[in-house]
């Protein structure tokens, strides 16, 4: 079985997908990187492993992400190509979605806001520095944890209450457009006694929130109500709760595509694809 390697060196973690010459995806891999070039070969021998490849099975390798600047030439003598980031995670985006069009927000280290339209160039509308960085940052000052599995465990048995101030903190009869339960001001009802948990669910609270409200401000600018969420934040228990409140809210319409931490990977290897196909 001949695969192409869509391989996505993050801040954080290497993202690792086998593509079959159809686009079909074989299988996925995440490993930690504790440095861009050693967690791309450790990823790269773990995932022929698991999978009973040989690197004779390997018909090209195709690098995104910031991490590929690090990586100069073939990889064990596979044919390499590079993909540019905003393109790959557009392109993942929507195949993994479905949709012809729409804003992608990809939440990595930082967060990044693209315009994406099938047959057209992928588009960077913005960036934030607000992201998993801000996240793991945060929560090794406060809570003493830096690890995403950790802070994720962790702000699930957290009390929003002891750390936020809401809508029907400052009122009793908010506007009608208003959910009382609304965050106010993130970290402004913290209390004496706020725990480890309840902190930890106030840094996941703000971060998604920041978020949220600029994916509003992206979809105003594009005139479009769809928005396809990608990264490893997307699987916070949080997450899905936050976008539906925007969704009420905005009414713009949230999508988080399963798979949606490898989009970036995913679209390497499918922009490799589709480059082959139309030479």
């Amino acid at each position: 079985m001949d695969v192409i390697l869509g391989i996505d060196i993050g801040g954080s973690t290497t993202k690792i997908v086998g593509l079959r010459t159809d686009g079909e995806i074989v299988s996925m891999l995440r490993v930690r990187a504790e440095d861009q070039v050693t967690s791309l070969y450790g990823a790269l021998g773990n995932y022929l492993t698991s999978n009973a490849l040989t690197l004779r099975n390997v018909r090209r390798v195709v690098l995104t992400g910031v991490g590929a600047s690090f990586v100069e030439g073939d990889i064990f003598g596979i044919p390499t190509c590079k993909v540019d980031e905003f393109s790959a995670s557009g392109t993942g985006a929507l195949a993994l979605s479905g949709q012809e069009k729409g804003v992608v927000v990809t939440m990595g280290t930082g967060t990044a806001f693209l315009w994406a339209e099938k047959g057209r160039e992928v588009r960077h509308l913005c960036g934030s520095g607000i992201g998993g960085g801000t996240l793991g940052g945060l929560c090794r000052k406060l809570v003493g944890a830096e690890r995403f599995g950790q802070i994720k465990h962790l702000a699930e048995q957290g009390d929003l209450g002891k750390v936020d101030l809401t809508i029907k903190d400052l009122s009793q009869n908010p506007a009608a457009t208003l959910d009382p339960d609304l965050t106010a001001a993130n970290f402004g009802n913290l209390a004496e006694d706020a725990s480890p948990a309840d902190l930890a669910a106030g840094v996941v609270n703000l971060v998604l929130q920041s978020i949220g409200i600029m994916t509003v401000l992206a979809c105003q600018a594009c005139d479009t109500k769809t928005v396809i969420l990608t990264g490893a934040m997307t699987t916070l228990p949080q997450a899905a709760d936050n976008f539906q409140n925007f969704e009420r809210l905005f009414g713009y319409h949230y999508l988080i595509p399963e798979n949606a931490t490898f989009a970036t990977a995913i679209g390497a290897g499918l922009c490799s694809l589709q480059k082959k196909a139309s030479e």
